[in-house]
């Protein structure tokens, strides 16, 4: 099993930071700080817990002033990417929440410097409390970093907007109204940088769950363009896919009405203990004696708490069937434990989606 993120905060990391940060601030109270980061509830805290809590006990012992202390931080950062200058370091994310939590009302230091922090430590997280404060300026900081020399600002401004970025505050008057975003995404989408497109890519995606019919219109003015435009239309509406929004389906040259023969959805595992997974297959012909493209995902119906079921979609792939042509897939799901969610044993069901279109349902049992 893997090891617990939250252990990145070792009592070897502390040390690491304290001996970078008293090369620029020479007086830094070591022990103070260590003994306020690993107190009696240190072992205790999970990851963000942890984080938010060095977050804390950096205010404790910096300066008074966030200009101030701001100052030191950017020191800090300069060193850190001296020392790792193509790295993304995640537990330095502490660094981008400490401008969140005490930077929120000095807009020009701390937009400053998240500008240098994100280039080490991503601010996708701490842009956010700002744009909901500041709105049309700081989106205009925002598109001015569309602009930025670093990729990894560049980033920033497509990431730290995305109207539903996953585990972060949200952004309401970005989800009902997003054109203030639609610059940035057009300064980005030719972006040299896939990491950068793949968060125009996200950021299209979260457009979509609230207003699609804006997306099907971006999608059609991009698509045909580059490749990489391309792919980045087709990872932007994989939601409006998974819904099987017949024109965006008609877009990639998938039929919403496609003509074939199901054989009866097969379960080889009718009862699945967690921790193991879910093995099924199916047998698709194509009746006709045209080729035809498939899209082809299938749906897990997890049982919930309360007793009710909740859908989730997974892609298995697209590909062409000939004529008269036979498709023959076997699967499996992973039961293994996550984080994200809490397995409870009862009644599932899996289904199979073709072309956004459901098809066949099939029951099994999850065990403990």
């Amino acid at each position: 099993m893997a090891t617990p993120l939250k252990y990145l905060y070792s009592e070897k990391f502390t040390n690491d930071f304290t001996e970078i940060i008293s090369h620029v601030f020479p007086s830094f109270p070591k022990a103070k700080f260590f003994g306020l980061i690993h107190d009696g509830a240190w072992d205790g805290k999970e990851l963000k817990q942890r984080m938010k809590h060095i977050t804390w006990a950096l205010h404790q012992v910096l300066h008074g002033d966030f200009k101030e202390s701001a100052a030191t931080i950017e020191s800090v950062v300069q060193i850190l990417l001296r020392r790792h200058p193509n790295s993304m370091s995640f537990e330095y994310m502490f660094l981008a929440d400490y401008i969140e939590t005490y930077g929120i009302d000095d807009f020009d230091t701390s937009t400053r410097l998240m500008e240098l922090v994100t280039q080490f430590a991503s601010c996708e997280f701490a842009v956010r409390p700002f744009i909901v404060k500041y709105g049309e300026k700081m989106m205009g900081q925002m598109h001015d970093w569309s602009l930025h020399e670093d990729h990894r600002v560049r980033r920033l401004a497509s990431e730290g907007c995305r109207p539903r970025l996953p585990w972060a505050m949200a952004l309401p008057e970005l989800k009902k109204d997003p054109s203030a975003i639609l610059p940035i995404l057009e300064n980005l989408k030719h972006d040299p940088s896939e990491f950068v497109r793949r968060s125009v890519a996200n950021n299209l995606n979260d457009i979509a769950k609230d207003n699609p019919e804006l997306v099907i219109s971006i999608a059609h003015r991009w698509k045909g363009k580059t490749r990489e435009t391309d792919a980045i239309v087709k990872h932007g509406c994989r939601t409006l896919l998974k819904q099987g929004n017949v024109a965006v389906l008609e877009l990639f040259g998938i039929s919403s009405t496609p003509v074939f023969d199901l054989e009866a959805l097969e379960i080889h595992s009718p009862q699945v203990s967690i921790g193991s997974g879910l093995e099924f297959s199916f047998t698709l012909t194509n009746i006709t004696p045209n080729e035809q493209t498939l899209r082809l995902e299938y749906a897990i119906y997890y049982l919930l708490k309360n007793g009710q079921h909740s859908k989730k979609v997974f892609k298995i792939s697209e590909r062409k069937i000939v004529g008269n042509g036979q498709l023959d897939i076997e699967k499996k799901h992973s039961f293994r434990p996550i984080t994200t969610r809490t397995f409870y044993p009862g009644k599932h069901k899996v289904s199979l989606i073709v072309n956004g279109q459901e098809k066949g349902v099939a029951e099994f049992e999850l065990i403990a």
